[in-house]
């Protein structure tokens, strides 16, 4: 089962929206996007969002940990993020439609095999596609710039544009690159909740070039949609 199968009940409708539905999770890396997301939820009580720090392992614990409570009807993993030159362009916003663990494999003398080729699992999560579309939609209506396509969870973030270019060749259409998604992902599916990835475009993936980067506008960009994702999800 993945994630757009948890989002039908067994009558075929959708238990993410509605009075009673349980409470939202948004797992953030750091406390500047946490803080942008909490401004864009205006205090909803509908909401609860944590920095669980950078990574796979780190983001996977965290949402892990909130979700054991119990009580959650959506797991979501935002932040800012690299976007895909020609994909997403920086302050964009990006809804994912599939969470790839880019660089959960093997290095072969054929080249890189992905766990699923390995035959120890997947690399892959699906999102709550109903969902994500109906937040894409409402996100443009908004005047907010948005791509949907996969976004990448790598745990070494990209330097060079050769490594750009293996991943945009290795994911057909991938539109941005973080650290969090795919352990999000991991911990909301072991729990039976359905899972979205909302990010925003502060830098291209490919050389690091710090100079320009527009962490400022990313993190004004994330507390609108976060303002949409409220409207959406209430």
């Amino acid at each position: 089962m993945d994630a757009a199968d948890l989002t039908r009940g067994a009558s075929g409708a959708s238990p993410l929206t509605g009075p009673g539905a349980g409470r939202i999770l948004i797992v953030t890396a750091v406390a500047a996007e946490r803080d942008a997301v909490l401004r864009g939820l205006r205090g909803s009580a509908a909401f609860e969002v944590v920095a669980g720090g950078a990574g796979p392992a780190a983001a996977a614990a965290a949402a892990a940990r909130a979700l054991a409570c119990g009580g959650y009807r959506l797991a979501v993993s935002a932040g800012i993020a690299g976007g895909f030159a020609e994909r997403a362009a920086i302050g964009s916003v990006v809804v994912a439609s599939e969470i790839v663990a880019a660089d959960l494999g093997a290095e072969t003398p054929e080249g890189f095999r992905t766990l699923d080729e390995l035959g120890f699992g997947t690399s892959r999560c699906g999102t709550a596609a109903p969902l994500a579309g109906r937040i894409a939609a409402a996100l443009r209506a908004a005047g907010l710039p948005t791509v949907v396509g996969p976004v990448l969870t790598v745990s070494t973030v990209t330097g060079t544009a050769a490594t750009a270019a293996e991943l945009a060749r290795r994911v057909p259409g991938a539109a941005a690159e973080a650290m969090e998604g795919f352990g999000v992902a991991a911990a909301a599916v072991a729990s039976g909740v359905p899972v979205l990835e909302i990010r925003t475009v502060s830098n291209a993936v490919g050389p690091r070039d710090k100079a320009a980067w527009r962490m400022k506008e990313a993190l004004e960009a994330l507390e609108a949609a976060s303002s949409v994702l409220l409207e959406v999800c209430l």
